[in-house]
């Protein structure tokens, strides 16, 4: 099958592919996060400081209902694309078909499960009593639309699988307008608060979704299912399983790590809350290019692993890797020269602006080994190695816990020590994935 909206990655040049898968997925993850900057910004500066660090505090709790149902649309997307390098259209279709089962159930089940466990969850994280309100409000609206997440990502990892960017990238931007005016509007004009920014992401998030499964539908001929297709394929589900639960663990642990970070933060109190929550947001920019590199070198893989093409997906490794080192050194090159500056965007408190300058500058410094998680993850996830998934979110549970439980104890680093854990923790997770890559058993590695 011929059509724009497909993009066989298995011939040609590997930078060529590489740059052009990953130029529309960077473009639509800098719109999401310049409306998650917007959110930031209106909330810092119109709703209040305690409202920030609440909205702050239940991002990383969020990110675990959203992980399970991300990791098994990524695997349902590496089977794709193993499929479509070896050519087998109706394996692409029965993958498709019983997707929807597995990704619907869990949005589901984790939609129910954010709602009713947000509460508890915020009680023991000790979340201050001055943020708790917004924090509740925040989280459970959030955690509700889970469902529009899954759909998303499920129906974005298979487009992606198959070489479209583009589909993913018209819908999200339209979707973050979209989010941005509804935050304006529930914000400035209804006076909704925290809940006026909850309530625009989803609805933003469902119509993400929605547009993206129904334009793809006219577009792209490997989803124009038949009944066959739809029925459920215990050898499909087991592989989706076997793939997508590793990385929905990983992602899960990921999450844990973040939300044991955040409640040593919660301790510091408020401004050192507003300061973590707002380099965070800032960080999340910087790893969109890390975050587009990585989802490319995985389709990448899949694609090539697809017809046993190894050694072209060496190549194309040692070229995303230099990609990544040259932006990193140019991101720490702005920070130090113009980090009060971008804090002073954001939020208004001079204690909170000087204190995340200097964190964007500590955490700069280990960009390169950000750059190399993503890069080395793409290939390994690509390949199925779901043993790798499960070793990096160990690795960084046992980063972020014992880092911060370490430096934030020697009275000369302190706090310091918060934003000291998040690059040590990307420099062992960085080394782990690069030893993981060079062993060599993910070339071997059959679905």
């Amino acid at each position: 099958m011929k059509t724009s909206y497909i993009a066989d990655m298995t011939k040609g040049n590997e930078t060529r592919h590489l740059v052009k898968f990953a130029i529309p997925m960077l473009i639509g993850n800098v719109f999401q996060q310049f409306y998650n900057i917007i959110n930031t910004i209106v909330v810092g500066k119109y709703v209040g400081e305690e409202a920030l660090a609440g909205v702050g505090s239940v991002g990383s709790w969020t990110f675990l209902f959203f992980s399970m149902c991300v990791g098994l649309a990524l695997g349902a997307g590496i089977i794709v694309a193993h499929s479509f390098g070896a050519g087998n259209e109706q394996q692409i279709k029965k993958t498709i078909g019983n997707s929807i089962y597995i990704i619907g159930g869990m949005g589901i089940l984790m939609s129910v499960l954010g709602v009713v466990l947000a509460e508890p969850i915020l009680n023991f994280m000790a979340v201050p009593e001055e943020t708790l309100p917004y924090a509740l409000v925040y989280m459970r609206i959030l955690c509700g639309g889970t469902l529009w997440v899954a759909g998303y990502n499920g129906i974005s990892a298979i487009l992606r699988s198959l070489g479209d960017t583009k589909t993913p990238l018209i819908f999200l931007v339209i979707s973050n307008i979209l989010n941005i005016v509804l935050v304006m509007l529930f914000v400035l004009k209804f006076d909704m608060g925290v809940s006026g920014v909850a309530w625009a992401t989803v609805i933003s998030q469902a119509f993400a979704t929605i547009g993206s499964i129904l334009f793809a539908l006219k577009v792209n001929p490997y989803l124009k299912l038949e009944k066959e297709h739809f029925k459920i394929n215990k050898i499909i589900f087991k592989q989706c399983m076997r793939i997508g639960i590793p990385i929905g663990f990983q992602n899960s642990l990921i999450a844990i790590s973040l939300i044991a970070l955040q409640g040593v933060v919660n301790s510091f109190g408020t401004v050192v809350m507003v300061a973590f929550t707002t380099t965070g947001r800032i960080e999340q920019i910087i790893q969109q290019p890390f975050s587009s590199m990585g989802a490319a070198m995985s389709t990448f893989t899949g694609q090539n692993l697809g017809v046993g093409n190894v050694e072209r997906v060496k190549r194309a490794f040692k070229k995303a890797m230099w990609m990544v080192i040259v932006f990193s050194l140019c991101s720490v090159t702005i920070f130090m020269f113009a980090g009060e500056w971008i804090m002073g965007c954001f939020v208004n408190n001079p204690e909170a602006i000087v204190m995340g300058a200097t964190a964007l500058r500590i955490t700069g410094i280990f960009y390169i080994a950000l750059g190399a998680i993503y890069v080395s993850r793409g290939v390994l996830n690509g390949a199925g190695d779901g043993g790798f998934a499960l070793m990096n979110g160990v690795v960084e549970v046992f980063g972020r816990i014992v880092f911060s439980l370490l430096l934030v104890r020697i009275p000369i680093i302190g706090a310091w020590g918060l934003w000291g854990t998040t690059g040590l923790t990307w420099f062992i997770t960085g080394i782990a994935g690069m030893h993981r890559y060079l062993k060599g058993k993910w070339k071997k590695i059959e679905l």
